[in-house]
């Protein structure tokens, strides 16, 4: 089966995130696909490359991101979500006159139209959180 991932909450706030994650990394291992994990609202928050969990706390970005390089997955922050909230990639970040970027590995910015094409392609579109 093929499944678009919508991830609404950022991590640490919501389990979202936690289920999410767990959800994708187990549909994987029992061999299906994953079109697209798509990061709105909050969930952008997932993507940044500046989140410090303590040391005795689970990293749920780096969690993402090693996920993403091990099976490929296509994982996009929506792009009006993550500038409201300081989330830029090196291309958003000279277009805005950022003098930095914070996107994590693995994740990338593109626009809602990347949701809609996951839920066109896949056979279940799930959502985690609101």
């Amino acid at each position: 089966m093929k499944f678009g991932i919508l991830v609404n909450e950022g991590p640490y706030t919501h389990q979202a995130s936690d289920t999410a994650y767990h959800f994708t990394k187990a549909a994987l291992e029992k061999g299906h696909e994953i079109v697209r994990v798509f990061f709105y609202h909050d969930g952008v928050n997932n993507g940044t490359r500046l989140t410090t969990p303590p040391q005795d706390d689970r990293h749920i970005t780096n969690r993402w991101s090693d996920l993403a390089e091990k099976y490929g997955l296509d994982m996009v922050v929506c792009v009006a979500a993550a500038q409201r909230r300081g989330i830029v990639d090196a291309d958003e970040a000279k277009r805005h006159g950022k003098d930095a970027n914070n996107i994590a590995p693995g994740f990338h910015i593109s626009g809602l139209g990347q949701l809609i094409e996951a839920g066109i392609l896949a056979d279940r579109l799930i959502a985690f959180g609101d």
